[in-house]
């Protein structure tokens, strides 16, 4: 009997596999949904009946349900390289006289819709989906495997003839259509619109229960064959062997015998992308032949064989509704402009970003005017330029706000500045809720579980208004807030409790004195012994201290002259919090960057700016904020732009990968 449910078990998996292959492979349903569901059921059942027969690929995995409360990080066995960007022709000219002069030989170039969503590594060993990880760094990420497992696009058991080992790289992404779903119904629960397809995907990889995962309806798209034994000879047929093992591969994807070809390529999506069903910013381009690929081999970021070539800015016209203004948490106010819901680069934009005052007078912007809307990369797009022939002769210029919108203060404008900024720091709404989110980031003193929305639930229900306030707050206020557990609530007292432990130069940090970023924080630590010598050090002595000018020493005196911040002081003194320099905040490990100075840009691969900055420190060498004549070292990570172009033209800078900054301290 016991062979007999096995047998059954084992053939509705094996024919519930073969329909989603043929549905979501081949695009040809040989059953109905109602079909589907049934047999789906049936095995559902005869797997909870009979838990001996567990198989971590079944298709009844799909529906999901497994939670997930930390997701481990996984090193990469093949590094997740970026691809280098390319915006115009003579860039992909460029790119394939460098090539033919690697390589002295004939090319061909797969070209590939380049999807934009999250990219992610799976490891397939004997057929079976073993392993899902998130790209991370490039060099480690998130293991996600039960969340991708309810991704019906991606295959949990494989067909034909594949190869023992391997893992498949592709991207996860959102339909528009499913991407305007998952909003509808956040409109109905009055919840916040999510911004983009992309982000939503990428976020919705990282929730913790499958199955709310499996109800976003993500989709995905296989497109990277990696393996230390390349079964095939082009990656044009790594493409289609990989569709016969049941990879859903891009329908798209093109084989282009010279350039000629990838510019039609490109021109036609250029064209025709909106009318696809996802997004896509761009094309990727692959040189065709495993072999070439090897001999091209990679820079310290991006393969040589590939570039990604990225579609320019679109441009659309609609009407200005209104300007409001927000306050950040420094107090500076931003103009954003709520416009005529409009279609721009595939969703639907109803605002821009106006920066500020100055930006408002040199548009020349009029109420209800018909203004241009760009977005380049940005989440909120921006105005451009105005239609001035649709103006109406009786519109009014847009005039600038002179009070806070938030709590009515009138607005200061710093001399030379651009931005204007609600003075009243300590009672003005965002401000204070701002700087508590500040005090407990992960820079700062890192307090595990108050996350932004728990702040500003917690300052509306009057029991937090600075940030000693955290040290005095109860489980028992903490229970009742909304969407709170016991465990989470403890989590908090925890954090708060371990912040205790924060060494000085965070916490001066976290307090947020005006200008005192976390460079500026760690210089001051290590001139004064205390927060007490800091507060009776005088606008001469700090001034004295290397890189604090002038407006930095105003700015310090001035806060410690306020009895607000005063007592805020003396209360997190009373709590435990480190306030007072540690024994190792000035220890030095060599010399050998001293006299030194270094700058970082760009997206840091191998280590975060702040461990960078922290070693060139401890080697004594020293970090400058500005591309300078000063500056003997620029260390240039993934996407480095305008530094390194201004390191290039000034010339006195020497520019270093990460490897090599790594190999300068080690040497």
């Amino acid at each position: 009997m016991p062979e007999n449910i096995q047998q059954k078990i084992e053939e509705l998996r094996t024919e519930l596999h073969q329909h989603n292959y043929n549905y979501y492979i081949l695009d040809e349903a040989k059953i109905s949904d109602f079909e589907f569901d049934l047999k789906l059921k049936e095995l559902q059942e005869l797997e909870k009946n009979h838990p001996e027969f567990y198989d971590a690929n079944s298709p009844t995995l799909r529906v999901g349900g497994e939670i997930t409360k930390n997701f481990p990080t996984i090193q990469h066995q093949f590094r997740m390289y970026s691809l280098d960007n390319s915006y115009d022709f003579d860039d992909l000219e460029d790119w394939e006289k460098r090539i033919i002069k690697t390589i002295n030989e004939p090319v061909e170039f797969v070209a590939e819709l380049k999807y934009d969503g999250a990219s992610i590594s799976i490891f397939y060993e004997s057929g079976k989906l073993r392993q899902a990880v998130t790209r991370g760094d490039g060099f480690q990420g998130d293991e996600i495997t039960a969340n991708v497992k309810t991704i019906s696009d991606i295959p949990l058991t494989l067909k034909g003839d594949f190869p023992t080992q391997f893992f498949m790289r592709g991207e996860i992404y959102l339909t528009r259509k499913n991407f305007d779903k998952i909003n509808a119904r956040r409109e109905e629960e009055g919840l916040d619109l999510f911004m983009n397809p992309r982000n939503t995907a990428s976020g919705s990889l990282k929730m913790q229960d499958s199955a709310e995962v499996r109800k976003r309806g993500l989709s995905a798209v296989l497109y990277q064959f990696i393996s230390s034994e390349i079964p095939a000879e082009t990656h044009w047929e790594l493409l289609q062997n990989s569709r016969k093992w049941g990879f859903k591969v891009s329908d798209q994807a093109k084989l282009c015998k010279n350039l000629d070809e990838i510019k039609a390529f490109i021109t036609y999506w250029d064209e025709h992308r909106h009318e696809l069903p996802f997004e896509i910013d761009g094309i990727v381009l692959k040189v065709n032949s495993i072999k070439q690929q090897a001999q091209l081999g990679y820079t310290a970021k991006s393969p040589r064989w590939a570039m990604a070539y990225k579609f320019k800015a679109e441009k659309v016209e609609t009407e200005l509704l209104t300007v409001t203004y927000q306050v950040g948490r420094t107090g500076a106010i931003t103009p954003v402009a709520n416009l005529k819901p409009v279609l721009l680069a595939g969703t639907i934009v109803k605002r821009a970003s106006l920066h500020n005052e100055d930006i408002i007078k040199k548009l020349g912007l009029h109420e209800h005017d018909f203004v241009y809307v760009e977005k380049g990369g940005e989440i909120i797009p921006k105005i451009v330029g105005i239609n001035e022939e649709k103006r109406k002769s009786d519109s009014k210029e847009i005039e600038y706000i002179t009070n806070c919108p938030e709590c009515g203060t009138e607005l200061v404008r710093i001399e030379d500045q651009a931005i204007h900024f609600c003075p009243n720091d300590l009672h003005c709404p965002p401000q204070v809720v701002g700087r508590m989110i500040h005090y407990v980031s992960r820079k700062a003193l890192d307090i595990e579980g108050l996350g932004a929305e728990t702040i500003e639930q917690l300052y509306r229900e009057k029991l937090i208004e600075n940030p000693a306030d955290f040290y005095t707050l109860t489980k028992e206020q903490i229970l009742p807030l909304e969407r709170m557990a016991e465990k989470s609530a403890q989590n908090i007292i925890d954090g708060v409790e371990k912040s205790k432990q924060i060494p000085f130069e965070k916490v001066l940090f976290g307090i947020g004195i005006k200008h005192v970023g976390e460079t500026v924080a760690k210089k001051l630590a290590k001139n004064f012994n205390s927060i007490d010598d800091l507060k009776n050090a005088t606008a001469e002595e700090l001034i004295q201290v290397e890189d604090i000018g002038g407006k930095i020493a105003e700015s310090i005196v001035n806060f410690f002259k306020d009895p607000e911040n005063l007592l805020m002081i003396e209360r997190l003194k009373s709590y435990g919090v480190q306030l007072e320099k540690g024994e190792n905040t000035n220890e030095v490990i060599s010399t050998v960057l001293e006299d030194k100075t270094f700058l970082f840009t760009g997206k840091l691969s191998l280590f975060t700016r702040e461990a960078a900055e922290e070693m060139v420190e401890k080697h004594g060498g020293k970090n400058i904020s500005a591309v300078s004549k000063n500056l003997n070292y620029l260390v240039v990570g993934e996407k480095a732009g305008s530094k390194l172009k201004k390191a290039q033209d000034i010339g006195t800078s020497e520019i270093l990968d990460e490897q090599q900054f790594l190999d300068l301290i080690s040497n």
